[in-house]
């Protein structure tokens, strides 16, 4: 038999990569007993709105620019900076716009001071190893807030697995779950929507209490044995 014949059958099957035959890893699951003990932060891209998208309206016909433009279909990107809090799923997101070093710094800044309003002191920050993450003026802030910077193993996303998952509730919840004529309508309604989800959402993996009471509850347990 032909080795491209043998070939074209194991892609079709899933069998197309020697690591197709490894076995699967067991589940990582793991969760920081403070608050702020470890952050995680992120960033998703996301498209300009000039119009409603396919993603709402089922056709994909429908482009964000008159078909007369040059830049027909093409109106740029937005990116949302995430943090979440290991502990408590407590997240902090922005709308920014670009992912370079100093746009993740400053925004890292902000985040950290937005826990430390909620009486939470970040002590780790953990990330993937993208460029702004990497950068020297990122490193900078990080020693100057007095954080310890964790960088996850390279193509092993599930490591920083709660802000995935976070990013995927944020995606399906708020950018994909409304009808938005513009960019900025779907930036006002970001922070309505992270107040119900730190405060008022149901969480599956606290008990299906909210972030804002596992947060409550683990400062009880902290005065009860102090």
């Amino acid at each position: 038999m032909a080795l491209s014949t043998v070939s074209a059958v194991l892609r079709r099957i899933g069998l197309g990569r020697l690591s197709r035959l490894e076995p699967l890893e067991p589940p990582n699951r793991y969760e920081r007993k403070r608050a702020g003990e470890l952050i995680h932060v992120d960033i998703k891209k996301l498209g300009r709105i000039t119009a409603p998208g396919h993603r709402v309206t089922g056709d994909r016909s429908i482009r964000s620019r008159p078909s007369g433009s040059r830049t027909f279909g093409k109106s740029g990107w937005e990116f949302v900076h995430v943090c979440i809090d290991d502990a408590t799923r407590l997240a902090y997101v922005e709308v920014l716009g670009d992912e370079k070093g100093p746009t993740a710094a400053g925004f890292l800044r902000r985040a950290v001071g937005w826990f430390a309003s909620m009486r939470i002191s970040v002590e780790r920050v953990m990330s993937d190893n993208g460029s702004c993450y990497r950068s020297k003026v990122h490193a900078e802030t990080c020693r100057e807030l007095g954080i310890r910077h964790l960088f996850t193993r390279p193509y092993r996303p599930r490591t920083n697995g709660k802000a995935e998952r976070f990013i995927k509730t944020l995606t399906e919840r708020w950018a994909y779950g409304a009808i938005f004529g513009s960019s900025a309508e779907r930036t006002a309604a970001l922070p309505g929507w992270l107040d119900h989800y730190n405060f008022r959402r149901r969480h599956g993996s606290l008990g299906k209490r909210p972030p804002a009471a596992r947060l409550a509850e683990l400062n009880n347990l902290a005065g009860n044995y102090s």
